[in-house]
């Protein structure tokens, strides 16, 4: 009779499969990594930052914006790997050094992933990641943030004012918050915000858009009006702009027009993962914006609309055209 342990055996097959996952996320094809993911609801996607344990469908959907929001790697050594199978399941196991483009310090980066047999082909059933440093000490960017209100809003399933049509998705973030609310602490730095998400709130309310969700240091909007999102977006810019106080902050907006539907699940699809690629491309005090808002607002002289160029959008197909608003008086 064979023993437990004597089924289990070295797989060729799942190294190779493991090394075209890491080869996706190396090279920055995105768009393949769902298809290497299982469809069950067993599915579990875990890593070392807060808020990093996704399950379901949502590592599905996620998985894409999660890679993407890492800066580009400059140098990956594979330092160890191995996998093993057990009839209908697998595991691998990684080490890799990565040094990122921009970033000085290398980190090692320990991963294992888990598979089961789906008719005849593996899927990562289970994807666990370990890195002994914080996020924004080795890419730079707080990796997460914008990752997580996408979430919220779409696991919360808010009551939306409007179910079909045209939509123009607003999102904001704060440039270099975290490093802020270590020099503030905590108490005044969640004052500060309050009253920062009060502001925009305000905002939004008064130019007849639905204030979606707050999180972190960023806000989610929709607007049934592409002319009144951009006149909300100048106002916030003027509101950040105008404060005497201190410490200053540093507001980058995105905005995007698409059609959205009933089904939250297309609402929170391509129009808000584009609006929130947009706003991560901006700097502090800059509204950037689609094409295609700027179609839908092009009779409007109000408006002035700069810096025309052509971006690669992560997690999305082709390049895009995207502008910057200027909204100094």
């Amino acid at each position: 009779m064979v023993g437990p342990a004597e089924m289990i055996l070295p797989s060729p097959e799942l190294l190779a499969v493991s090394r075209r996952w890491y080869q996706g996320i190396f090279n920055g094809n995105t768009k393949i990594l769902r298809d290497y993911l299982s469809t069950v609801e067993e599915l579990r996607f875990i890593g070392t930052g807060e808020g990093e344990y996704w399950r379901g469908s949502a590592v599905r959907d996620g998985v894409g914006d999660f890679f993407e929001e890492i800066p580009v790697f400059d140098e990956v050594e594979e330092l160890e790997a191995e996998a093993y199978e057990n009839g209908e399941t697998g595991w691998s196991s990684f080490v890799h050094r990565i040094r990122f483009v921009g970033v000085a310090s290398e980190s090692v980066h320990r991963t294992t992933l888990i598979f089961a047999l789906d008719g005849a082909a593996w899927k990562i059933v289970h994807r666990h990641a370990s890195v002994p440093t914080p996020n924004i000490d080795i890419v730079g960017a707080e990796q997460m943030a914008i990752q997580r209100l996408v979430d919220a809003a779409r696991d919360e399933g808010p009551e939306l004012n409007q179910t079909e049509g045209l939509a123009s998705v607003l999102f904001t973030d704060l440039e270099g918050s975290t490093t802020l609310a270590a020099t503030l602490g905590d108490k005044r730095w969640s004052t500060l915000i309050d009253q920062h998400f009060q502001t925009v709130e305000g905002i939004v309310t008064a130019h007849r858009g639905q204030f979606v969700k707050s999180l972190g240091d960023g806000t989610l909007s929709s607007f049934q009006s592409a002319n009144e999102a951009l006149l909300a977006a100048i106002n916030m810019q003027e509101a950040v702009n105008l404060t005497d106080l201190e410490p200053r902050l540093g507001l980058r907006v995105g905005i995007h027009t698409g059609d959205v539907v009933l089904a939250r699940g297309d609402f929170f699809g391509t129009v808000v993962n584009k609006a929130a690629r947009i706003m991560s491309s901006a700097n502090a005090g800059e509204i950037l914006v689609s094409d295609e808002t700027r179609v839908m607002v092009s009779g409007n002289h109000e408006f002035n609309f700069v810096d025309a160029k052509s971006v690669t959008l992560k997690g999305l197909p082709e390049d895009h055209t995207i502008y910057r608003l200027e909204w100094t008086r």
